[in-house]
């Protein structure tokens, strides 16, 4: 079997599942076991996550095994590239001040500030990024074309 029907069979079950989950929910009602209702966002955006999860997951292991087949030298500079997003991801958790809000209404442990700060910090660096390379990438087509 090709690799794209393979990925298409993947992405017709994974919306299957998804449309199951959203008409079982919404006829039979979100709930946990304890019988509380819950807003129907909670089981939605939890479902999101684990399809965020499994699509990482694919992308990576998939990728790997690509490139791996293709090259098996790319597996280094794969090796390298994770070396690099864990260091800025490391630099961005150092740099997390972790301090209150002042007059927030949420209470939150230290480690929930340190890790929410670290996020923004990801955030910021993300964007300053793509700027960086929309910036670059623009100077470098501007020079290439005056040749």
């Amino acid at each position: 079997m090709k690799l794209n029907k393979i990925f298409k069979l993947g992405m017709v079950v994974l919306i299957l599942i998804s449309v199951a989950i959203l008409v079982w929910g919404f006829s039979a009602g979100f709930a946990t076991p304890d019988k509380v209702a819950l807003p129907a966002t909670n089981v939605l955006l939890t479902w999101a996550a684990i399809m965020i999860g499994i699509a990482l997951f694919c992308w990576i292991v998939i990728g790997l095994i690509i490139s791996v087949k293709n090259d098996p030298k790319s597996i280094v500079k794969m090796g390298i590239a994770l070396v690099g997003i864990a260091v800025v991801c490391l630099l961005a958790y150092l740099l997390a001040k972790g301090d209150p809000v002042p007059g927030a209404a949420v209470d939150a442990t230290s480690a929930e500030l340190k890790l929410t700060d670290t996020i923004l910090n990801l955030s910021l660096i993300a964007a300053v990024g793509a700027i960086a390379a929309i910036i670059v990438g623009e100077i470098r087509l501007a020079i290439s074309n005056k040749k």
